[in-house]
């Protein structure tokens, strides 16, 4: 039987090839309109909600390492303010600065330094603490400097130096044997914790700007 022999209105009488043939295309048909019309919507929801569901785990995944990290990281910042504060102690009030400036010089003539300048400069003040530059310039050894500065570092008060130079002093002539004299010119910063009269008017002038 050939195909335009084909009777659709008495199928049964079909070749068996045929017949499953056709059975064969109408499952494919009705499996596809199933799929069109009721699984296609419900597979993309599927879709995202995997999606979705990744991206959650990974969330809570990086949410349960900070929370496991929580104790760390609550010993840590403890211990930052507790230096922060140790720091703070350090800084000499206003009251304190002249003693402190005193103590500076004393520690160069102990270690046999000559000065030829020591003038502070005009604060600046910073967030909550002011900074006083010391420009200072004197005469001697490289191990008398050196001692001046190992005592300076060791001082209960914050003092850091800067711009440190260096040149033979020429006007004294060494003996054989003798370390050469120097010139050292170098700028000396002590640190002042800000009175809280002096943070509320720095705050104030920062808002009127």
């Amino acid at each position: 039987m050939n195909l335009n022999e084909l009777d659709f209105e008495d199928i049964g009488r079909w070749p068996t090839l045929y017949m499953v043939i056709a059975c064969i295309l109408a499952f494919c048909l009705v499996l596809g309109a199933g799929y069109w019309f009721f699984t296609k919507d419900h597979w993309a929801k599927l879709v995202a909600t995997e999606k979705k569901e990744n991206s959650l785990k990974n969330k809570f995944k990086v949410q349960q390492k900070k929370a496991v990290n929580l104790i760390a990281y609550k010993k840590q910042l403890a211990e930052m303010n507790k230096r922060f504060g140790s720091m703070l102690k350090q800084l000499p009030k206003k009251t304190q600065v002249a003693d402190l400036l005193v103590e500076v010089s004393q520690t160069g003539l102990s270690n046999g330094l000559e000065f030829s300048l020591f003038q502070p400069g005009p604060e600046n003040k910073k967030e909550f603490y002011a900074e006083l530059p010391i420009s200072i310039s004197v005469s001697g050894t490289y191990h008398q400097f050196g001692g001046f500065v190992s005592e300076i570092a060791a001082l209960p008060r914050i003092v850091t130096i800067h711009n440190v130079k260096m040149k033979p002093d020429t006007r004294v002539k060494s003996n054989q044997g003798e370390d050469q004299k120097l010139i050292i010119t170098l700028l000396a910063k002590t640190y002042r914790y800000l009175e809280e009269d002096e943070k509320e008017k720095k705050s104030g002038r920062h808002r009127k700007r």
